[in-house]
């Protein structure tokens, strides 16, 4: 029997019509099965976890069949509450399936401590941009000292307390500047 009287054979032809069936079966088995090992269908919407502490957003998300994973801590915000949800991925209103996990960022406690730096001997103005630019306000009421530099910063306070280089504050924190006023006595 040559090839071409092979192809034109009906044993030839029943073969592919078989394993035209067999891979037709095969791909619609495989179909319905990850279909049904996908969960294809289903949807559950992702609810506003926002403001949010993590034990109320472990409660609402078992609820609902899902999990969460806290990935990071963001810059202290005072409009929300402290360890509350200020991020979530993926978005509220996004459909998700069940087991999904929920990726979170939450709210520091408080804002993060900043170093005081050795301002004694600097200028008054010199003190107030570096200390600005470490993100600490300067409050207004300056005292006085016997100096002959004037408006040269012999010290630091907080709330009434000397403060030394290297003692940490938290961010935004109001200092206030004791200057020389520029007299020997």
């Amino acid at each position: 029997m040559s090839v071409f009287q092979f192809f034109k054979s009906k044993i030839f032809f029943l073969q592919i019509v078989i394993a035209f069936a067999g891979l037709l079966v095969f791909i619609f088995a495989l179909k319905y099965w990850l279909g049904v090992s996908t969960n294809h269908d289903q949807k559950i919407q992702v609810p506003n976890l926002h403001k949010m502490s993590l034990a109320e957003v472990d409660k609402k998300l078992k609820e609902l069949d899902l999990d969460f994973i806290v990935i990071d801590s963001a810059s202290y915000n005072s409009k929300y509450p402290k360890k509350s949800v200020i991020e979530q991925s993926p978005e509220t209103g996004s459909f998700v399936k069940e087991k999904r996990k929920i990726y979170l960022t939450l709210n520091p406690s408080k804002y993060r401590d900043i170093t005081i730096p050795d301002l004694n001997g600097i200028t008054k103005r010199q003190a107030i941009s570096q200390l600005r630019a470490k993100g600490i306000n300067v409050g207004t009421d300056y005292l006085f000292v016997n100096d002959i530099g004037k408006d040269v910063v012999r010290g630091l306070r907080y709330k009434g307390k000397t403060l030394n280089a290297g003692d940490k504050l938290p961010l935004h924190s109001i200092i206030d500047l004791v200057l020389g006023n520029g007299k020997v006595k």
